[in-house]
């Protein structure tokens, strides 16, 4: 299985972003999101079952990102709103065959993508 990371830039604050994540390989694959502040250490973002009826978010990013899929595309998509400052980070999408018993847990996840880098400048 292999996730293909895209959709990061530089944008201002209160801008938007989408990021996108495709696997190859597998498909209806449990999938999450994390991230990895500068000089921080990685954390949590959301994430989303595989048929997409079940959606997970950190305290951080409720009512700001939204997770989806489209499952012909094998893709799972990260709608990024508002940004802040804070947002910014380098952001990895994960994923696993199974469901995560904590979808928060870095070490439930199988597999992971490149990563892409989000700036939000003030």
């Amino acid at each position: 299985v292999q996730l293909q990371a895209s959709g990061g830039g530089w944008v201002q604050v209160g801008a938007s972003l989408r990021l996108s994540c495709t696997a190859s390989g597998r498909r209806s694959l449990s999938t999450g999101w994390f991230r990895q502040p500068p000089g921080k250490e990685r954390e949590y973002v959301a994430a989303i079952n595989w048929s997409g009826g079940v959606t997970n978010y950190a305290d951080s990013v409720k009512g700001r990102f939204i997770i989806s899929r489209d499952n012909v595309k094998n893709t799972v998509y990260l709608d990024l709103n508002n940004l802040k400052p804070e947002d910014t980070a380098v952001y990895y999408c994960a994923a696993d065959q199974s469901r995560p018993l904590r979808w928060s847990a870095a070490d439930m996840y199988a597999y992971w993508g490149q990563g892409t880098q989000v700036t939000v400048s003030s």
